[in-house]
């Protein structure tokens, strides 16, 4: 299930997060959202 939730995200975390996007960019052939990275990042966080 996928809920829509606002969170407020310092600006270096932005920039990092961003970061991360557009290396996920480069390696893949399809969009990659912002949302995904966030995802990914908060799920290897919590394990």
């Amino acid at each position: 299930m996928v809920k829509r939730i606002t969170i407020i995200l310092d600006d270096d975390l932005v920039k990092k997060l961003r970061l991360l996007q557009s290396k996920e960019i480069v390696k893949s052939t399809k969009s990659v959202s912002f949302s995904r990275i966030i995802n990914d990042v908060v799920r290897k966080s919590l394990k």
